[in-house]
């Protein structure tokens, strides 16, 4: 027993070491490898504008960007995230970037240096190199040029005479923006691609999206491409014909049913108008030539207008009944699964790797179920996502990594995962699965179990001789044995009724993790305030995306599993009813209705204010804590 026991706790005590000495090595790796790089162009003309973008290549905190002196601030910084993960000859290779984005423009010739921007990467601090842009004067024709090169955000088609606020000459019929929707019908969670259209009969200079619209009950995702000039098309409206230039477009999942409102954007455009002079006349008969535009009667004028789109509503309609394992995943998507090692020794670490891939709501996926053997250790899974943002939507996959520990020696198996989504195409639920795999676990290694055998035979050496006992020997009645007595009959039976408790106990525990729905419902608050905790650590290092992210799951979550409603049916209605039919008392349903409402504006529409942002983590928090002490 001794023996069996010392090499469970060896095992053990490798198996841990080894993890951590993995993990060690990994953040010592990405520490080491992280870096700051800087592009922006080398040579900009005067008044031109023009991007500075820094990438990390790391997950990192406490993002400090230099010094612009001698720049004019045009806006920024705009963040992006993208992250990949490959598998080739069964080695894994992974990138990430978190790039931040600045415009700016010039006033004068000179040259100006940005400095090193830094960060935080494990407790190590990086930092970029510096970087010096050469401000030339430059002619309309090179403006023109470097601008399309640079910015992307405007044509110079004619040579600037004066410029102006007064947008007069300008019709609306002329110039205006138009917001467009692939389909105006759509079921709950399906992708909606809205794009953003200038449609122009004068010549464009320039634009400047001032305001974005907050598009509140959806999820968007931004598949604009800045590194590229809007491309040029025609289109007749009402006999007229335009120049129509794609300014925007993004991706939208409703999380609503119903008729959903698009808000308008708000967008300066500089255009370019033909003014007559202010030629003074001399009353001769030459006046008539003279305003000619081809003798120079005329002028270019660069006017500003402000625009604003139209509003959008869209039909979002309910799934059909839900069958059973769905969690919420819509579009055209396919599953598949791998493990890193087939044969292991017990106490030893596998990898077993799950890809959800494909076109539709990849972002929303959070869940998915594994039925692991029991004697398995699971850990939480590393979720990594590469999504790929274009314009025919969004694209890619997303893959959950377990790691896995096996207790004890035997055959295993695990069996096929599955993933159950709606396809708005075919209007039906489908479900896909995933290929099974059998795990042979053999027993650990033998050293160990020669080291405690060693050692046991050294504790039997020092009893090979006992001494001659001396006061009382423990006699007794002669007749009367340990053997058939009630202390032998207890000890006897004790193992046999603590193995019939054991049996039950597991019966039990089998049977209530059975139970999905029990399950979420135990773990409702526990996740909850997992997200809010990891909330509360964005917070702290002012990464807002990913801030709201976890506040707007960790009520949403709260809510879908402790009222057992799927995630595709959350609704401000479904919740209200939810909470009156477990009769919560009118003044919290109120207050959990607002702290609902609030939340859910605020990520769409952030306040970047830190006392903003506060505000929305103690009011998430406190309506946990409200509802789960009114449910007890």
């Amino acid at each position: 027993m001794n023996i069996s026991k010392t090499k469970t706790y060896q095992n053990i005590t490798t198996g841990a070491l080894s993890l951590t000495l993995m993990f060690l090595l990994s953040v010592a790796a990405v520490a080491q490898n992280a870096k700051i790089t800087v592009s922006a162009p080398n040579t900009v003309s005067v008044g031109q504008r023009f991007n500075v973008k820094f990438s990390v290549n790391a997950e990192h905190s406490n993002f400090k960007a230099p010094s612009f002196k001698g720049l004019n601030y045009l806006g920024g910084p705009f963040q992006s995230h993208n992250s990949s993960m490959s598998f080739i000859n069964g080695r894994q290779t992974s990138s990430l970037e978190i790039s931040y984005t600045y415009t700016f423009s010039t006033s004068s010739e000179s040259k100006v240096t940005i400095g090193s921007a830094t960060c935080v990467v494990e407790g190590n601090t990086i930092s970029s190199s510096p970087i010096t842009i050469t401000v030339e004067k430059g002619n309309p024709a090179q403006n023109q040029q470097q601008r399309q090169n640079n910015n992307g955000n405007g044509w110079n088609q004619q040579p600037q005479q004066q410029q102006q606020a007064d947008p007069a000459g300008i019709s609306d019929k002329s110039l205006f923006v138009r917001a467009v929707a692939n389909k105006g019908s759509a079921y709950q969670g399906e992708e909606v691609i809205i794009t953003y259209k200038l449609y122009t009969q004068v010549q464009v200079r320039q634009f400047q999206i001032d305001k974005l619209p907050s598009n509140k009950g959806f999820w968007s995702e931004d598949l604009t491409d800045d590194t590229q000039n809007p491309q040029q098309r025609e289109e007749v409206i009402d006999g007229r014909r335009y120049a129509v230039y794609e300014i925007r477009k993004i991706a939208l999942f409703p999380q609503e049913t119903g008729t959903l409102t698009l808000s308008p954007i708000n967008t300066e455009v500089a255009a370019v108008v033909q003014v007559q002079s202010n030629r003074r006349q001399s009353g001769s008969i030459f006046d008539m030539f003279f305003d000619d535009p081809f003798f120079g009667g005329s002028q270019y004028q660069v006017v500003n207008k402000k625009l604003k789109s139209n509003t959008l509503s869209i039909n979002v309609k309910s799934l059909p009944d839900e069958p059973d394992g769905y969690f919420g995943a819509v579009g055209d998507l396919s599953v598949k699964s791998s493990v890193d090692t087939k044969k292991l020794k017990a106490n030893e670490a596998l990898t077993y790797s799950l890809t959800i891939s494909g076109k539709g709501n990849l972002m929303l996926i959070d869940n998915v179920d594994v039925d692991f053997p029991p004697s398995f250790e699971v850990y939480d899974p590393k979720v990594s996502s590469n999504i790929k943002r274009s314009a025919a939507g969004i694209s890619g996959s997303k893959t959950f990594e377990w790691v896995l520990i096996p207790r004890s020696e035997g055959k295993y198996t695990i069996p096929p995962a599955k993933l159950v989504c709606f396809n708005p195409k075919s209007k039906t639920f489908v479900t896909k699965t995933t290929g099974e795999f059998t795990i042979d676990v053999a027993k650990g290694d033998g050293s160990v179990t020669a080291a405690a055998t060693a050692k046991n035979n050294v504790k039997l050496l020092n009893n090979d001789i006992e001494y001659i006992k001396t006061g009382n020997p423990g006699l007794h009645k002669k007749g009367t044995s340990f053997f058939g007595g009630a202390l032998f009959w207890i000890l006897f039976l004790l193992p046999v009724l603590l193995a019939i408790a054991a049996v039950i106990i597991i019966r039990k525990v089998s049977k209530s993790n059975a139970d999905i729905n029990s399950v979420r419902l135990r773990k409702a608050t526990k996740l909850a305030k997992k997200r809010l905790r990891k909330a509360e650590k964005f917070l702290a290092d002012n990464d807002d995306e990913r801030f709201y992210i976890e506040i707007y799951q960790a009520i949403w979550g709260y809510v879908s599993d402790k009222f057992t409603i799927p995630t595709s049916q959350l609704s401000s209605e479904t919740i209200q009813g939810a909470l009156e039919s477990k009769n919560v008392s009118e003044n919290v349903i109120q207050t959990i209705m607002q702290t609902i409402g609030e939340v859910d504006f605020a990520r769409f529409a952030p306040d970047d204010s830190a006392s903003k942002k506060q505000s929305i983590y103690n009011q998430a928090l406190q309506m946990i804590l409200d509802l789960e002490n009114q449910l007890k």
